[in-house]
């Protein structure tokens, strides 16, 4: 690979800045794969990298020229590298490429630069105008007076996602899914546009695609497809997908590819429903893959899907324990300590595979999530069930950060403790992954008349509880012993005991001292963790040498902590009361104690582990027979991770 180096400038090293770690994965058993299956994953990976600036504008609508911007200073010549304002410039670049823009990917807030505007205006000056970003006619002075309040005015569009109790959660985020419109006119506009279906039985998920803008005083959506807004990004994917249509698995696959590319093209999201119903079907291929406006986190609503992408083949050895569970999904159903009103009758499709993530993309890029469950439109769920999948190569990645990193011994109350986490531990967090992807989100149902989106705001936070609970509650049952998943019933201790340590304390890392906790899957994890520290003697927050420790005093009554709470949760969903929602959100998973933050910050700051991790991408070499077709795909893992930004920023730049 010596060549390659000379050529690339690649660097093995994992890297570190700020508050973030990058690790690779490795993609196991892909050399195994056929010449054919190989070309799919690289023109599906295409399809996956070419979706990029979609995620960086919804994220900000300054976000592409801001990016641009920095880019520009960071590769000019003229500017000097050796100074401590460049090196800030540097890291504050590299941050912006993680979270895909200024706002912090996990909390969501601005993220402050270590330079000074004076710097970045000086820079910009050495810099030939014609590679910045300006539009027709605008001076670096206009530019510069747009861009740099965004950047340094802590003021100015300060979050990127508000959720705060009581505020216009549209005029206070940033996020670019809104252009001039009031939560209250969002929200009558979408209720109108429920009221109007004509298909209320399988309603399309009103909004997922499209900006919602107010012209002449008229509320209206633009959609986002290959004749609207992002028209140039969605052309390259659909051009990507076309090609691995050429190359499918089989005639089911081909139905898959043709209806997502007639979905970008047309913007139609009952061509979207069709789409996720037929990918549910297809079972048979090694190769899937996920591509589009998928989830609404990043939406203070709870609407607006930002785009994502991900490309995986399955992992064979490691996808017989979710087929295991799958396939007693109806056991598990029938069995939840639920109302039997909310429960489904009968357990449709629910299939789960372990696979390897081949590439990364958009909302799931450099940050990725380890289990995914899909579709997420409910009706779908319960007449043609879902797909789980839980990425075993990413998990492997982060348990080899850990490893050793003085984290566990730090927090965990005594070795007895340690010892039962570092047999069980892996084992079960994959276990617990894998029922709350596959059976957690699978589970019950609405009931009729329900609107999906009754919980609005607290809706994400109410179903993540809800999975979390649902794998809780059955990592402890003796049906997994019988069924091979867990090796002895004190297993499940283990996953209770570094539940409770996270939600109670430990992930207080993530969170700026003065903040309230905002993203949904840390709400769930404290909603769960507080709610039962105060309903119960189970479990408590204990001082040992003015360390805070959690203690579990009884394994059995937490469980009966997690199914009471499991059963109120799922009411809260299947009658879609807001009020009992807001009510359990608000009393337990948003509130921060300040001292005990501050002391967890200080504990987890001595040991020096970066608190966020995410990965850089294997780089895809296509090899090409005498006759120009690809024969082969070879892997390279070298790749620095400034070059793969830069790299992604010049191939995969649609918008800017």
């Amino acid at each position: 690979m010596k060549n390659l180096t000379e050529t690339f400038g690649f660097n093995y090293r994992d890297e570190r800045f700020a508050d973030l770690q990058l690790l690779r994965y490795r993609l196991t058993g892909f050399e195994a794969l056929s010449p054919k299956q190989k070309e799919f994953i690289y023109y599906l990976s295409k399809a996956t990298l070419y979706g990029r600036d979609i995620t960086f504008d919804q994220f900000g609508k300054y976000n592409l020229r801001i990016r641009k911007m920095l880019e520009v200073v960071f590769t000019e010549q003229n500017v000097n590298h050796d100074t401590d304002e460049f090196r800030a410039l540097e890291i504050y670049l590299k941050r912006v490429w993680f979270s895909n823009g200024i706002y912090h990917h996990y909390g969501s807030e601005k993220m402050v630069p270590g330079f000074s505007s004076a710097y970045l205006r000086e820079q910009l000056q050495k810099v030939d105008a014609c590679r910045l970003p300006l539009r027709a006619g605008e001076t670096l002075d206009e530019f510069c007076n747009e861009l740099f309040p965004v950047i340094f005015d802590p003021q100015v569009l300060p979050k990127r996602v508000n959720k705060a109790d009581g505020e216009d959660l549209i005029l206070t985020s940033a996020c670019h899914f809104y252009e001039g419109v009031t939560q209250a006119e969002a929200d009558t506009f979408y209720e109108t546009m429920k009221q109007n279906d004509p298909t209320p039985d399988t309603p399309p998920s009103f909004g997922l695609n499209s900006t919602l803008v107010k012209e002449d005083g008229t509320v209206k959506e633009v959609v986002w497809s290959a004749n609207g807004r992002y028209s140039n990004a969605i052309r390259h994917i659909i051009y990507w997908l076309k090609k691995a249509e050429e190359v499918a698995e089989n005639e089911q696959q081909c139905k898959v590819i043709q209806l997502l590319i007639s979905y970008y093209e047309s913007g139609d999201l009952q061509i979207f429903n069709q789409y996720c119903i037929e990918w549910l079907k297809e079972h048979e291929s090694a190769i899937d893959f996920i591509n589009g406006f998928i989830e609404v986190y990043g939406d203070p609503l709870g609407l607006k899907g930002s785009w994502e992408g991900l490309v995986e083949y399955i992992d064979e050895m490691a996808t017989e324990r979710t087929r295991t569970i799958s396939r007693n999904a109806q056991w598990f159903e029938d069995h939840s300590p639920v109302d039997p009103r909310f429960r489904k009758a009968v357990v449709k499709g629910v299939s789960a595979n372990v696979i390897c993530a081949a590439m990364l993309g958009g909302d799931e890029y450099p940050s990725t999530a380890i289990g995914i469950n899909l579709p997420n439109a409910d009706w779908i769920r319960a007449e043609y069930g879902s797909k789980s999948i839980t990425i075993s190569n990413i998990t492997d990645a982060y348990n080899k950060a850990a490893h050793g990193n003085g984290f566990k011994e730090e927090f965990v109350i005594d070795d007895v403790t340690l010892n039962m986490i570092e047999r069980y531990g892996d084992t079960c967090d994959d276990l617990h992954t894998d029922l709350h992807e596959c059976l957690g989100h699978g589970s019950g149902r609405l009931l009729p008349g329900v609107d999906p989106d009754a919980l609005k705001a607290y809706g994400n936070t109410i179903e993540e509880a809800r999975a979390d609970l649902f794998g809780l509650y059955y990592i402890a049952d003796p049906k997994l012993v019988e069924l091979g998943l867990t090796p002895d019933m004190e297993a499940y201790k283990s996953q209770y005991y570094t539940y409770m340590m996270n939600g109670l304390m430990t992930q207080l890392i993530r969170i700026t001292p003065g903040n309230q906790i905002e993203e949904a899957h840390m709400r769930n994890r404290a909603l769960i963790a507080y709610w039962c520290l105060e309903h119960g003697n189970a479990v408590k927050l204990v001082k040992r040498d003015d360390k805070t420790f959690v203690e579990i005093t009884d394994y059995d009554k937490l469980r009966q902590l997690f199914a009471t709470l499991l059963a109120e949760v799922q009411r809260i969903k299947s009658e879609g009361d807001f009020e009992a929602a807001r009510q359990l959100v608000e009393r337990y998973a948003v509130h921060v104690d300040a001292s005990l933050h501050q002391e967890i910050l200080e504990r987890y700051r001595r040991l020096d582990v970066a608190p966020y991790k995410g990965f850089i991408n294997p780089m895809m070499l296509p090899i090409y027979d005498h006759e120009g077709r690809i024969s082969d795909v070879h892997l390279y893992y070298g790749e620095s991770y400034t070059h793969q930004m830069l790299r992604y920023s010049q191939e995969y730049g649609t918008l800017i």
